[in-house]
């Protein structure tokens, strides 16, 4: 039998959106709908961003965040924080094709980053189970 996080975590791989929240500068949490690039597990959350974006400077000045994602009446949310990744190897090695329509210079677009999302709580509710943890992997 699983546990509920291997089925968390199972949920996280086939979800291709998740919900990430920022705080603005006013001190409102700000959740935005994004595309996940890559996951492990459910403790680390890759999405692409523009560097400009509100959510790149909600995150340069605090790091806290939450993100969220949900599946046939499950859902996992998680507190974490962000970081903001532009390193050329990490831009590259994340490139999907669809990008190009959002940063038409490829991986080394200077308005494309990353921002990797390690989480460090999660609140689950699978199949009827409601269960606080802190993540750990």
């Amino acid at each position: 039998m699983k546990t509920i996080k291997e089925e968390a975590k199972e949920m996280l791989q086939r979800c291709e959106v998740v919900i990430l929240t920022s705080i603005n500068k006013e001190g409102y949490p700000r959740p935005v709908v994004l595309s996940k690039i890559k996951s492990e597990g459910i403790s680390m959350v890759w999405v692409a961003t523009g560097t400009d974006s509100l959510k790149t400077k909600d995150f340069a000045k605090n790091p806290k965040a939450g993100l969220c994602y949900y599946e046939n009446g499950n859902s996992v949310s998680l507190t974490g924080d962000v970081e903001i990744v532009s390193d050329e190897t990490t831009k590259k090695e994340l490139w999907q094709d669809w990008f190009i329509a959002h940063f038409p210079e490829g991986p080394s677009d200077p308005t494309y980053t990353l921002l990797k999302f390690k989480a460090n709580h999660a609140t689950y509710w699978i199949d009827g189970k409601f269960v606080r943890r802190e993540v750990k992997e």
